[in-house]
C-alpha cells in the first residue's frame, strides 16, 4: 500500500461511484422486448454493504438513466443516486454541501471520460483497472479487477484498510458468521 496514497484514503467520508464500466461490465444488455438490463457483482453488493456498516457514505453518478440500476441502488440502501447527469462536478460538490464535508474528503471511483472533471476535483480520484488511459492518468489509486467485476469491493476494502475499519468490519462479520 502506497503511504501517501493511504493517508488519503484514511480521510474519505463519501465514496462517489459511477455505474456504467464502474458497478457494471459496462455491457448494455438488450432482452426480446427492447429493455436495457445490467450486471452487477455481488461482490461489489457486498462490499458496500460493509462500507455502509463501516460509515462510509455512498453515492452513484451517472450518466443514464435505467430502472435496473434504479433497482439495485435502491436494494444496496444508497441513499444518494443521481442518474441523467453527464456534467457530474456540480453533483459532486452539492453532494460534498449536502454532507457538510471537504472535496479532499471525497473518493470517487470511474472509468471514462465522463468522469474526468469530477475525479479531477475530489480527494482521492479512483479508477478500474479496465478505466481508459487519461483516467488511469488521473487515478491516484487503481484496481486490479476491471469494472463489474469487483472493482468497488477492492476500492472499498482500501479505504476500510487505510482507515483502520477494515479489521473491525471482518472481526464483526466473523462474531455474526462463524
Amino acid at each position: 500500500m502506497n503511504e501517501n496514497i493511504s493517508r488519503v484514503a484514511a480521510r474519505i467520508k463519501l465514496l462517489i461511484m459511477d455505474v456504467d464500466g464502474v458497478l457494471t461490465d459496462g455491457g448494455l444488455y438488450y432482452d426480446a422486448q427492447g429493455q436495457i438490463t445490467k450486471r452487477f457483482n455481488v461482490q461489489d453488493g457486498l462490499g458496500i454493504k460493509l462500507a455502509q456498516a463501516a460509515g462510509l457514505n455512498l453515492a452513484v453518478v451517472t450518466g443514464l438513466s435505467s430502472q435496473a440500476v434504479e433497482s439495485r441502488i435502491k436494494e444496496l440502501g444508497i441513499r444518494h443516486y443521481f442518474h441523467g447527469h453527464t456534467d457530474k462536478l456540480p453533483l459532486v460538490s452539492k453532494l460534498a454541501d449536502h454532507e457538510n464535508i471537504k472535496l479532499e474528503e471525497i473518493a470517487y471511483l470511474g472509468d471514462d471520460w465522463v468522469d474526468a472533471e469530477a475525479m479531477l476535483s475530489v480527494g482521492l480520484p479512483m479508477a478500474v483497472s479496465n478505466a481508459q488511459p487519461e483516467i488511469r492518468n488521473i487515478a491516484l489509486w487503481t484496481s486490479q479487477n476491471e469494472g463489474g467485476h469487483g472493482a468497488v469491493r477492492e476500492a472499498i476494502m482500501y479505504i476500510l484498510k487505510s482507515n483502520g475499519a477494515y479489521e473491525r468490519q471482518w472481526r464483526k462479520w466473523n462474531s455474526l458468521n462463524y
